[in-house]
């Protein structure tokens, strides 16, 4: 096991870490702040809403929850704002010169996260856009759908942005990634850049399975991000949101050391419990010279409990 997880605060532990320990933070916060708020999350857990909006059963399936977007209020988007502020100047000072951060958002409210971020010191790389199509916008009037049937009150969403942001150093990246073995993106392959277009998938049923956090992003797309944060496969990643563990789970699967850090009781217990079965998945990713599924990954995989009834999974052949 290359990881440790805490049931901690992220701000607290921030504040007792010496600098320039992690080399990369890849992270899926809370979009809206209220989303994870002690009261919102009770709300949720009973099946209430709050500012969750729980969807019915359609075609026999119950929809995962999802959060409402656009609740928030001129205080809560300065509050939002104040709040990746302070968190990317606890960030900044950990991470070493040339580190990265990969950190989840929506398209309604990227903008306020990446700007606290710049203003907090980093700089700014790019989005990188995960290809998916979710339950998001496109409904019609409330209220008043076949008066206006052809009307969308937004767009549905097909993408999330994930904002890529680089603590700054001096000199050249050549003398940066010896020295702190940071500032870059590990390519895929040895002729394959890495790309800022990814295509995905909702994350499937038997990783939602495994854990049942209303925001887990699928181990396909995950290991993907995580791989390319260590460009020279060497150093720490953090989490300091780790919710149901899935950046912690992708970060073993690929040999990385990695710290999780959770301040919900309940998502805490869930992660610890899922991240080893998370990262025993065999996954398949065309065009990355890695190969997940080797003997020591097929056995634990073969053991565990949630799959004894089922046929294991086949090895996939690195492409």
């Amino acid at each position: 096991m290359a990881y440790e997880i805490h049931e901690t605060n992220c701000f607290d532990w921030l504040r007792s870490q010496p600098p320039a320990t992690i080399h990369a933070v890849v992270t899926d916060p809370p979009y809206g702040l209220r989303e994870y708020s002690e009261i919102e999350v009770k709300k949720l857990r009973n099946g209430k809403g709050g500012v969750w909006r729980i969807p019915p059963r359609i075609g026999g399936s119950q929809r995962a929850p999802l959060p409402r977007f656009t609740v928030l209020n001129g205080k809560e988007i300065k509050a939002l704002y104040n709040f990746f502020f302070e968190w990317g100047s606890l960030v900044i000072k950990v991470l070493v010169p040339g580190g990265h951060i990969f950190i989840a958002a929506t398209t309604l409210w990227s903008h306020v996260v990446f700007t606290a971020l710049q203003e907090a010191g980093f700089e700014n790389r790019g989005i990188i856009a995960r290809v998916v199509r979710t339950f998001r916008g496109g409904d019609r009037p409330k209220g008043a759908e076949q008066e206006f049937s052809r009307v969308s009150s937004m767009p549905r969403g097909c993408w999330e942005p994930w904002g890529l942001f680089r603590k700054p150093f001096k000199g050249t990246l050549a003398d940066n990634l010896r020295l702190w073995k940071a500032g870059g993106l590990r390519r895929p392959a040895k002729d394959k850049p890495f790309v800022d277009l990814i295509e995905s998938q909702r994350t499937p049923r038997k990783e939602k399975a495994i854990a049942p956090h209303p925001s887990l992003k699928p181990q396909a797309f995950m290991r993907k991000l995580v791989y390319g944060a260590l460009p020279l496969g060497e150093g720490i990643v953090l989490d300091t949101f780790m919710g149901g563990g899935a950046t912690i789970a992708a970060a073993e699967a690929l040999g990385y050391q990695s710290i999780g850090l959770e301040i919900d009781h309940d998502y805490f217990e869930m992660a610890k419990a899922a991240i080893p079965l998370l990262a025993a998945l065999p996954v398949e990713l065309p065009g990355y010279e890695i190969d997940f599924t080797g003997p020591e990954q097929q056995q634990a995989l073969e053991n565990l409990p949630l799959f004894a009834s089922q046929a294991t999974p086949q090895p996939v052949t690195p492409t």
